[in-house]
């Protein structure tokens, strides 16, 4: 399994260059929205220097002017003269309404910048947000479809639940690459850019006294983000572990309350819980000492850009316009860099869950076509074992050099004590597990060599505790065969003798059996995979413990079924009741990962040996 870390050129590669139109039709919405936000920064200038200010001019001294300024020491030529200056620049009818004309068009440019500000806005949520929730949804069935080519060993090695959240919450985070995030933090660059380049044009101390602080903070938050991103992908882990356990308890209530064990059960819920704060609050914890720290250098430029500000204003180098549009456009140009570190941290988040799905979809998956080249189109069902050896560790073998024929249309048991290895040689001839030496063979062809996919299509598989989805009978049988006839699927049924309880049944074959089949029996749920695999009519069937379920009278009536559907077919069954294989063509005994004994019921009793043991101390039970 891969720990490489998913880089940019990768992300870049698969998620953005695949949606290059999209994105490029969100980069001009986002230059049109941000272009459209530079007016109000320039309308203020002109607002407060052309339109306020003039207006403030003009006019006649009042008498009571007059007399304060004469009081003064203010000579009458003065007086004259000043007087002359504001009859000067008193504003005329026509003057004035040029001033309320400006001032209109500043409104209505500001207005219509607004609204251009508002339609980019939703066209941007409208494109890149649906983009990227369907980015998740292809990312999910992707990763979906890539577990279900695992083997089975990686099931075994993994919950169920947190696998459900690696498909469902990892690659959520890829949302912050193809929406708005993306484009934003693109957006937030060019409008930086722009406003950083108007600033200097005002004044390069003012806006150089801004800048260090900001490079300061730059340097900073790419530091943070590479020791983020671990607690990121650490926290997709402990979500997953957390979530796989609470799966577990929910499936396995009723033995959490057969043994009065809810409090044991909510320990461990609130430890994972606990593990999951902790990872969320240190990541918190960094994030908002670099949205901090954002704020405080930036804080401290703006301090030094208001005094640097104020000293030109008083030394009449710089207007009061000016002034408010260096501010403003400050505004532009430290707005983005703050939301930097916003989306910075959310594509962190991003790019630790694409690490963890990417450890997925690296995996080897069970059928390798480079290997696996033989396709099956027909079978006759003809399996030989030929010295196979098999061990789940290294080191530590549980089969050791297992021979023997299964040939077209035989029975062929596996007996013996628990953990034998009868479950390994019938999950070797499913194809679930692949011998570490030795060779399995279907009618000649190496198993090994053979897609799994034409192989398993002639596979029927009935398990000990045969699992059954959500939904109706109906549909539980019709599984394997969906588009079977209603000829087909009765057949089935009554091969089953699954009619014998669905009759009483106010639905029938319609009834609901909840979760796993909770609602039926286990007898019933045995009788309905038993109907499923009929249905199937596989050339190849496995029976692990198919009867064990079952009453004496139901099994009676599942052994006339099996009988007739084992006819012409190679079985395999793994019985511990030894009543039920006695028709079998041979039968092995296993004991220690070896055939101790191989031969007919009858054969094997003559011989008096471990069978003998087995079978006469069953029959005194």
């Amino acid at each position: 399994m891969s720990k490489k870390k998913v880089g940019l050129k990768q992300v870049f590669k698969d998620i953005i260059w695949p949606r290059r139109r999209i994105l490029a039709v969100g980069l001009i919405l986002i230059v049109i929205s941000r272009a459209a936000s530079l007016v109000l920064p320039y309308s203020t200038q002109v607002l407060i220097d052309d339109v306020v200010g003039d207006s403030q001019s003009g006019g006649a001294l009042t008498t009571e002017q007059v007399d304060q300024l004469k009081a003064a020491g203010v000579t009458q030529n003065q007086l004259d003269s000043f007087q002359v200056f504001l009859e000067q620049q008193t504003l005329n009818g026509e003057h004035l309404e040029e001033k309320f004309d400006l001032m209109t068009f500043i409104l209505v440019a500001v207005l219509i910048a607004l609204a251009v500000q508002a339609v980019t806005s939703f066209w941007l949520t409208k494109l890149l947000s649906v983009e990227a929730q369907h980015l998740i949804s292809q990312l999910r069935v992707q990763v979906q479809k890539k577990i279900l080519t695992l083997p089975i060993s990686y099931f075994d090695n993994n919950k169920s639940g947190a696998l459900v959240s690696r498909i469902m919450t990892d690659v959520e985070g890829v949302r912050n690459l193809v929406g708005t995030g993306f484009v934003q933090l693109i957006g937030g660059s060019i409008t930086a850019i722009v406003a950083l380049i108007w600033l200097i044009d005002i004044n390069w101390i003012m806006t150089l006294s801004t800048l260090i602080p900001i490079a300061i903070f730059a340097f900073i938050a790419m530091k943070a983000f590479g020791k983020i991103r671990p607690i990121f992908k650490e926290r997709g882990k402990l979500n997953a572990d957390v979530t796989g356990r609470l799966t577990e308890t929910i499936s396995g209530v009723r033995v959490i309350k057969g043994f009065n064990a809810e409090e044991q059960e909510n320990k461990i819920f609130e430890r994972g819980a606990d593990q999951l704060f902790q990872n969320v609050r240190s990541s918190l914890t960094a994030t908002s000492m670099v949205t901090s720290l954002a704020t405080f250098l930036l804080g401290v430029g703006t301090v030094t850009i208001m005094g640097i500000g104020g000293y030109l204003m008083m030394q009449g180098e710089m207007s009061t316009g000016q002034f408010v549009q260096f501010t403003v456009l400050l505004g532009f140009l430290i707005a983005p860099i703050v939301q930097m570190a916003n989306i910075g941290s959310q594509m962190t988040e991003a790019f630790a869950g694409l690490d963890r799905t990417a450890e997925i979809m690296n995996s080897l998956p069970e059928n390798d076509d480079a290997v696996r080249t033989i396709k099956l189109e027909t079978i006759r069902g003809d399996i030989k074992f030929d010295d196979v050896h098999f061990s789940y560790e290294e080191g530590k073998e549980v089969l050791h050099g297992v021979s023997f024929d299964a040939p077209l249309g035989s029975v062929t048991a596996l007996v013996g004590t628990s953990g034998s290895g009868k479950s390994t040689i019938a999950g070797l001839a499913a194809t679930f597990l692949q011998p570490k030496s030795g060779a399995i063979t279907i009618d000649g062809q190496d198993l090994s060599k053979v897609n799994l996919g034409s192989y398993r299509q002639f596979l029927g598989v009935v398990l000990q505790d045969d699992f059954l989805f959500e939904g109706t009978i109906r549909e539980n049988i019709l599984f394997p065969r969906p588009n079977a006839t209603e000829e087909q699927l009765q057949h089935a049924v009554k091969a089953a003798y699954v009619n014998e309880f669905t009759d009483r049944f106010e639905n029938g074959l319609d009834t609901v059996i909840g979760e796993r089949g909770v609602k039926l029996s286990g007898g019933q749920r045995q009788r309905l995979a038993i109907a499923r695999a009929i249905l199937a009519n596989p050339s190849i069937i496995i029976l692990d413990e198919a009867t064990s379920s079952l009453d004496t009278e139901s099994e009676a009536l599942i052994q006339k079924s099996l009988a007739e559907l084992m006819k012409g077919r190679t079985t395999f069954v793994i019985a511990h009741r030894l009543s039920t294989i006695r028709q079998a063509n041979q039968i092995l005994v296993i004991e220690d990962g070896r055939i101790a004994e191989q031969g007919t019921h009858e054969e094997l009793i003559k011989k008096e040996g471990r069978y003998y043991n087995l079978y006469t101390y069953q029959s005194r039970i």
